[in-house]
C-alpha cells in the first residue's frame, strides 16, 4: 500500500507571552536607536543649510561682493553629504529592523494571525542580522537617498544663487564676454568655471536618478525577497 506524503508549508513560529514581551521591548529599543540617529541626520542637514545661508548673506551683502563663497559652499556641502550618508547607513540598520518587526510581527498580529505565506522565516533573518550585524545599503545608495531627500534642493539653491549673482551684480549682464569675466576665479577662466559648475550639478542629478531607479527596482521586488534595508 502506497503511503501518501503530505507536504505542509512552513509554519509561523508560535511565541510565548514572555517572548512577545521581549520582542516588544526589542522593538522599542530599535525605534529609540533609529530616532537618535535620525536627529544626527537632521544635524548634518542643518550644518549644510546654515553654511549656505552664510554664503548667501556674504555674497549678496553688496553688489561688488564676490560670488566665490557660493562656489566654496558647494564643495563644503559635498563633505556634509558624505558625512550624512555615513550616518544614514547606521540609521538604516535600526530603521530596517524596526520596519521588519512591524511588517512581519505586528501587522499579522493585528490581522488576527493572517500571515504572509511568502516569507515564513523572518525570525531567522532578523536573528542573523543580530548575530552578524552589517550595513544594509552601500555608501553610494545612501548618498543617492540623502541627495534626493535634501541635498538636491541645497545644490539647486546654491546654483541659482550663483548664476543669479553673476547675472545681475554689480550691473545686469550685457554680453557673453562679461559673463565669462565675472565667472573667472583667479587664473581659472570663466568658461572653465561655468563648465565645471554645470558638470557638478548635472552629475549629481544623474547620480540621484540612477540610484532612484535602483531603489525602485528593489522595492518592486520587496515582497519576493527576505532582504532588509
Amino acid at each position: 500500500m502506497d503511503e501518501k506524503i503530505e507536504r505542509r508549508p512552513p509554519e509561523e513560529p508560535d511565541f510565548t507571552s514572555a517572548e512577545i514581551g521581549a520582542i516588544a521591548h526589542l522593538y522599542r529599543g530599535e525605534v529609540y536607536r533609529s530616532t537618535i540617529w535620525r536627529t544626527r541626520l537632521d544635524a548634518t542637514t542643518n550644518w549644510a543649510v546654515a553654511t549656505l545661508g552664510i554664503a548667501l548673506s556674504v555674497t549678496f551683502s553688496s553688489p561688488d561682493a564676490s560670488p566665490l563663497p557660493l562656489l566654496l559652499v558647494g564643495l563644503l556641502c559635498v563633505v556634509f553629504l558624505v558625512f550624512e550618508a555615513r550616518r544614514y547607513r547606521y540609521f538604516n540598520v535600526w530603521r530596517a529592523r524596526a520596519r521588519w518587526l512591524e511588517k512581519h510581527f505586528y501587522a499579522p498580529l493585528l490581522r488576527h494571525g493572517s500571515r504572509d505565506p511568502v516569507l515564513t522565516n523572518w525570525p531567522e533573518t532578523l536573528a542573523d542580522d543580530y548575530v552578524a550585524p552589517r550595513h544594509h545599503i552601500t555608501v553610494q545608495r545612501a548618498i543617492g537617498r540623502r541627495l534626493r531627500r535634501n541635498y538636491v534642493w541645497i545644490f539647486g539653491i546654491q546654483a541659482m544663487a550663483y548664476y543669479g549673482k553673476i547675472l545681475i551684480h554689480p550691473t545686469p549682464i550685457e554680453s557673453l564676454d562679461q559673463l565669462w569675466s565675472r565667472a573667472a576665479v583667479g587664473p581659472v577662466s570663466g568658461e572653465i568655471v561655468i563648465f565645471c559648475g554645470l558638470f557638478f550639478n548635472l552629475g549629481w542629478i544623474a547620480f540621484a536618478v540612477w540610484h532612484l531607479r535602483g531603489d525602485m527596482l528593489r522595492h518592486r521586488d520587496g515582497d519576493k525577497t527576505s532582504a532588509m534595508g
